[in-house]
This record gives structure tokens, sequence and C-alpha cells, in this order.
């Protein structure tokens, strides 16, 4: 973008197209989940499930990302960020739709793990999309004002989901099928910066590989899979049961509940730019490690639906300082022809998180019982603290263009 004055660069920033339609996709990487879990306690009774099996949903959307992200993520920066995106929203949209007319839970999980494999482009490419455009202050941003946007999804779909749930528990999935003029938009409207290497694909996976294995990569690496553990395996999962289970809570409470955590998230992860003028990403690292186990530890204790409100807003205050900085830093630490790799090996650490989250919590969850998911995740949290501590250094200063 051109030199302007701060204010309006900031408000250009936000009304760039380009960064509107990465909203939009950042808006479909986030329904696939968060629009149909207050729904799960209705699956549960109407097909007859145990709360363990609904969690299978999740599962089965977001394995295949687990092993198709790092392919995605050479073929995007090899072939075309677009060429790929785009045959990813389609197949979203249409393996989403399909699932709100299945009736059988085997067929349903199948037209997810469909539907995953539509998905397991997007959480990459919305985040190397921002890298692409974006460098320095302006990608900060970038990466502040897109998580805040993700926030409000996930703010607003539980509640959309929890009310469509009321209709029938299978009309939240039927939002899937906005991926498909999302996808035109791309088509003709993105106009996004491609990677031109005549390298080798030797030299290209030797180049990503020198990027990819840099220690601070790998920890940012690994606090990506924990924080998505925590998020997909506890709250996600289990915290709709907690609230039917305890406090008899509708599908329609419980979205608008789960929605407080995503809106307080849209506020923290706004303001990161300004945050990060008084702290250091390390900082806003540690201290959201910190309320995310002083969360999931007193989520249990609270008499009634609305005291739920305080650890929701201390997940909200988490995530907004957890997700943005992560990915700013990542985003950060390769050039343009190897970010696609880089990211997607992130995007795989996402999904195996959001993969392995619901059934290790649903281990715990047999074993001692639902409050103990919560407990479980905790521990989670006091892990990335230390890692946090003890592994993340100061952003190095490649811009990474």
């Amino acid at each position: 973008m051109p030199p302007e004055t701060a204010q309006s660069s900031e408000q250009a920033l936000y009304q760039d197209p380009n960064l509107l339609i990465i909203f939009g996709i950042t808006l479909m990487a986030v329904l696939g989940v968060s629009s149909v879990t207050p729904a799960f306690p209705r699956i549960g009774r109407c097909l007859n499930l145990p709360s363990q099996t609904v969690g299978h949903i999740i599962t089965a959307f977001t394995l295949p990302g687990v092993f198709l992200t790092p392919i995605l993520g050479i073929l995007v920066d090899r072939w075309s960020r677009a060429r790929i995106l785009v045959p990813a929203l389609m197949v979203f949209g249409l393996a989403g739709g399909a699932c709100s007319l299945a009736r059988d839970f085997r067929l349903l999980l199948g037209l997810r793990l469909i539907q995953g494999i539509g998905a397991a482009a997007l959480n990459v490419l919305y985040v190397t999309l921002i890298g692409d455009l974006y460098h320095g202050q302006e990608r900060a941003r970038a990466m502040g004002y897109n998580a805040s946007v993700l926030s409000v999804g996930t703010a607003g779909y539980p509640a959309i989901g929890g009310a469509l749930a009321m209709l029938g528990w299978w009309y939240p999935f039927a939002l899937a099928v906005l991926a498909i003029p999302l996808g035109f938009a791309v088509m003709f409207g993105l106009e996004n910066p491609e990677p031109k290497s005549e390298q080798g694909l030797g030299t290209y996976l030797s180049g990503a590989w020198e990027n990819i294995k840099h220690p601070q990569a790998i920890g940012l690496f690994a606090l990506t899979l924990m924080t998505f553990m925590i998020i997909y395996g506890a709250y996600l999962t289990y915290f709709p049961f907690l609230m039917e289970n305890a406090f008899w809570a509708s599908s329609l409470v419980i979205g608008i509940t789960m929605s407080g955590m995503s809106l307080v998230t849209a506020l923290t992860s706004s303001q990161l730019g300004n945050l990060l003028k008084v702290c250091s990403e390390k900082t806003l690292l540690q201290i959201s490690c910190v309320l995310y186990a002083l969360a999931l530890l007193t989520i249990p204790s609270f008499p009634n639906v609305w005291s739920l409100g305080i650890p929701v807003t201390l997940l909200g205050i988490a995530q907004g300082l957890s997700i943005p900085n992560l990915q700013t830093l990542l985003a950060g630490l390769a050039p343009i022809e190897h970010r696609g790799a880089f990211m997607a090996v992130n995007g795989m650490a996402l999904r195996m998180g959001q993969t392995l989250g619901p059934p290790l919590m649903g281990l715990v969850f047999g074993i001692w019982g639902m409050e103990s998911t919560f407990y479980a995740a905790a521990a989670v949290a006091g892990i990335m603290l230390i890692l946090t501590t003890m592994g993340i250094r100061k952003r190095r200063k490649t811009d990474g263009h």
C-alpha cells in the first residue's frame, strides 16, 4: 500500500478489498465446528449416541487436515494460492450442505470427512495470504483485524447454530453453502502476489525445511497444537454438555453463552497493535497461558449459567492474546516462496490439536468424569506457559519478504 498517515493507513487497511475477501475465508474456516457444537446434546439424544461419540463429528472434520495440510502447503507455494483455495471452498460448501440432509450418523461422519478435505486449505491460506499482502506493523494490524473477524464468527455461529438446532439438529450444517459464493469472489476479486520461484523441488524442500526446523518455529507449532487441544477438546466439546447437564440449558442458551468468549476475543485481538506497544509477544503469550489455566480450573465450580460468563470472558481474553500473536510470529519467519509450506505445518499442528483434543478429553471423561476434562485442559495450559517462558525468544527481525 502507498505511504499514508497512520490514521488513514489503518482505515484503508480494513477497507482493502483483498483483506475483506480474506475475512470471508476466515469466517468459513471456523464455521465448520463452532456452528454445530451447540447442537451436540440434541444430536446425541436424537441419534441415541453417548457424549464421547458425538465428539467424532469434530474429529471426522479435522482429521483430513492432519494429513493433507503439508501437501497443500507445497502446492500453494509451487502452483498457486487461488488454484487451491477456490476448489477447497467449493468442496467445503457442497459437502457441508449435504451434511444437512443426512439422518444417519455414519453418513454424517463420511460427509464431514469430505467437508474436512475442503476445509484443510482454509486455515493455512488465510494466514498465508495476510503474510503475502502485508508486512511489518501493517501485518500485525491485519492479523489482529482478522483475528477479530474470526472471533466475531465464532461468537455469532454458536448463537445462530443453537437457534437453528432448535428447529432440527441438522439445520446448522446448511450454513456451509455460503462457501460457494465466496469461492467465486476469490476467483474474480482476490489480487494476491503469487510466489514465483524457479527452484527445483529438492531445492525448494530444502529451503522450506531450514525455516520449519528453526527452534522458534517448532515452539510456536507446539503452542498452536496445545491451544487447539484445549479449545476443541474441553471447551467446544464438553462445555455444552456441562451446561445442559448442570443447568438444563437449551441449545440457544448454550450458543449465546459460548458466543461470549468469541466476542471478548474479537475485542482483545482488535487491540493487538496497541498491546504490542507496551508488551512483547512473549509476555502476551505468557499472560494468555495463565488465563487459559485459570478459566479452565474454575469452570466446574460456578453455580449457575450466568456466572459462567467469568471463565468464558477469561478464555476470550486468552484466545485474543494468543492466536494473532502466534500467527504474526509465524508469518514473519519464512519468505514468500516458502510461506505456504511453513504455514501448512502450523495448520497441521492446528488440525492435530483439533483432532486429538476431543478423543483425549473423551478418555479423561470416561475415566474421571466431565469435570476432569477441564482440569486436564488446565494442565495443558500450564505446559504451554513453561514452553512459552523457556522456548519463545524475541521476534526475529526477518520480515519474510
